[in-house]
């Protein structure tokens, strides 16, 4: 993460102003509950498919799948140049992957690996997500400035909508409006893709450097995770920042829980996993704090369980020359945190 500014005073004091009413109830406690091993190499986001039992990572130059029935079953599907976001395809057994250097989209069978589909999309393809109401996965391309609607079944993109170069993770809300968090500019933006119709922007005031983003539907409200030590909540209905939550260090992430009210937020440079519990009167605040590791900046959620699943490694010493720390060989594993009553 970049070195980042404190929040703007006056929205602070808003905020603070605002905390009155009765606290939210607790958080039910969750703890790292286990690991997956993994082999080496580098990773970005991960995905859960519900109905298949499979989890799924984006590495580096393929795509690792685990059976989660069994937690030990370990695959690597297909090949990518810099994989960074995967999306099953409900119904289908298919995943679809961004290839970041290459600038395709590739769709491969989750359990053979074979490819089905080789699309070409915007410039740096980074995060996806599925919209079902296109049955459409939204491929999003950060350095390209625009998001490609991909069709799974033709293999074809059939809409491109233009944004801004900065994008980072993307949401859909109850009505399809897809929002998508601009780490350069601060902004949130809106967009519908099923007419690639483009709405203002919402400024992210008192964040700085969003990544992570999720929807909180009863709410009406999203959550981003920002790079200066901030969660912002959005109304989408005044389209404004209504407040600020205090979290870690480094976030990559962020998952909503609707069954179970509660947002998280990986915070890899801290080694923790911040919750947020979205129902009951009052704030949002965070509730709990789980150590991780230092490194599980990213996560997925499996709807089934509530189990929640953060990719890390060990890293050793700077090199004196500078650049990344090197990879503990054999470190690579993914955290398995859960819920107190799945331990």
């Amino acid at each position: 993460m970049r070195p980042v500014a404190l929040a703007a005073a006056l929205l602070l004091a808003t905020v603070a102003a605002a905390a009155s009413g009765q606290p939210r109830s607790p958080a039910a406690h969750y703890a790292v509950a286990g690991s997956i091993a993994g082999p080496d190499g580098g990773w970005d986001l991960l995905a859960v498919d519900a109905g298949a039992r499979r989890l799924y990572i984006a590495r580096t130059a393929n795509v690792m799948a685990v059976d989660l029935r069994h937690n030990d079953r370990v695959d690597a599907l297909g090949t990518v140049q810099r994989g960074h976001a995967v999306v099953p395809i409900p119904g289908t057994g298919r995943v679809l992957v961004t290839s970041g250097t290459d600038n395709r989209a590739r769709i491969y069978d989750g359990r053979t690996g074979h490819l089905a589909a080789d699309v070409e999309v915007g410039h740096d393809p980074d995060g996806a997500i599925w919209d079902a109401r296109l049955h459409a996965v939204l491929v999003v391309n950060a350095e390209g400035g625009s998001v490609s609607v991909v069709d799974p079944v033709r293999g074809r993109v059939i809409r491109t909508i233009a944004l801004a170069p900065g994008l980072e993770l993307a949401t859909l809300d109850e009505n399809g409006l897809l929002y998508i968090n601009n780490e350069d500019e601060n902004v949130v933006h809106v967009a519908d893709p099923a007419t690639g119709r483009v709405l203002a922007a919402i400024p992210l005031t008192g964040c700085e450097h969003p990544t992570g983003l999720g929807y909180d539907r009863i709410g009406h409200r999203l959550i981003s995770a920002c790079g200066n030590g901030k969660a912002a909540v959005t109304d989408v209905v005044t389209r404004r920042v209504v407040q600020l939550i205090d979290i870690g260090q480094g976030p990559d992430g962020l998952v909503v829980d609707a069954a179970r009210g509660l947002a998280f937020v990986p915070c890899g440079r801290d080694g923790e996993l911040d919750v947020i519990p979205l129902r009951g009167a009052g704030p949002l605040a965070v509730a709990d704090r789980v150590r991780t590791e230092v490194g599980a900046r990213t996560i997925a959620l499996d709807p089934v369980t509530g189990n929640l699943y953060l990719p890390a490694a060990r890293f050793g010493p700077q090199p004196a020359g500078g650049g990344r720390r090197p990879m503990i060989p054999g470190s690579f594993h993914i955290l398995v945190v859960a819920p107190e009553r799945h331990r």
